[in-house]
């Protein structure tokens, strides 16, 4: 599992941070009053805002230490517990939830398939699972964290072999954010300008890791000097579409088990 990327709340990455919470803030209407499971939660960030919302939340990550960080970080919130353990399977009781969300976890997974299978496992019947991932599409430079990323159209393939019920969106952004990932993309393509054969689509993941940390770091830091509106972006910058898909910035997946 390719699961070491988390969230960085530094000035400069505020538009990730902000496009990865809208897809919270879509899961409130989803989870009032509900038992609710949160997987690839990190240190809790976005959990700790759905149990707010929710009857009970778990959250679910892989790191034992990122679990014990966020026991204590959000300790008053007493009907929100953490476990850990490597995805898939869940562990979760089958039919013990109502919703189970997953944003930007997916993609981080070699058995996809099988996580999308023990999630409708643990969904009581009505359940719900939402899913965000970005769109491979948009993507410029490869990922070393990101075991595979979905289109709209393999994404689609893939849930319905396991829910007969489901809706597929896009995430877009407003022009201040397609703006600022303008910009994001002008840096990329310069940095691949070093790598004119593509070389690091082809050597293991591992060896970018580096690389891609420290360049991503300073993009995003010359970004906010650069763009005036990179702080000034929320959440409410960013919505859902069924137009142009494939130019969306993610996948958002509305996914139901049978009652």
């Amino acid at each position: 599992m390719a699961d070491r990327e988390r969230p960085s709340f530094e000035d400069s990455n505020n538009v990730t941070v902000q496009r990865c919470f809208f897809a919270y803030e879509i899961a409130q209407q989803y989870v009032n009053g509900k038992h609710t499971a949160d997987i690839g939660c990190a240190d809790g960030y976005g959990t700790q805002y759905l149990a707010d919302y929710t009857n009970t939340t778990i959250g679910v990550d892989y790191s034992e230490t990122t679990i014990a960080e966020a026991r204590l970080k959000h300790a008053a919130k007493t009907n929100l517990t953490f476990k850990s353990g490597s995805v898939p399977p869940l562990p979760l009781d089958s039919e013990s939830v109502d919703v189970v969300t997953a944003f930007q976890f997916i993609e981080h997974i070699h058995a996809r398939l099988e996580f999308m299978k023990e999630v409708y496992r643990v969904l009581k019947p009505g359940g719900i699972f939402l899913c965000s991932t970005p769109n491979a599409l948009m993507s410029i430079a490869r990922n070393p964290f990101h075991v595979h990323e979905y289109t709209f159209t393999e994404m689609e393939s893939e849930i319905s072999k396991v829910f007969d019920s489901y809706s597929i969106q896009g995430v877009q952004g407003n022009a201040q954010v397609n703006a600022y990932y303008e910009d994001n993309a002008k840096w990329a393509k310069k940095i691949l300008r070093l790598d004119p054969l593509g070389i690091h689509k082809l050597i293991p993941a591992s060896w970018l890791v580096a690389p891609y940390n420290l360049l991503t770091t300073l993009m995003r830091k010359k970004l906010k000097e650069t763009n005036q509106n990179t702080l000034a972006i929320t959440t409410k910058d960013f919505f859902l579409t069924t137009e142009r898909l494939d130019f969306t910035w993610d996948i958002f997946v509305t996914a139901h088990k049978k009652q």
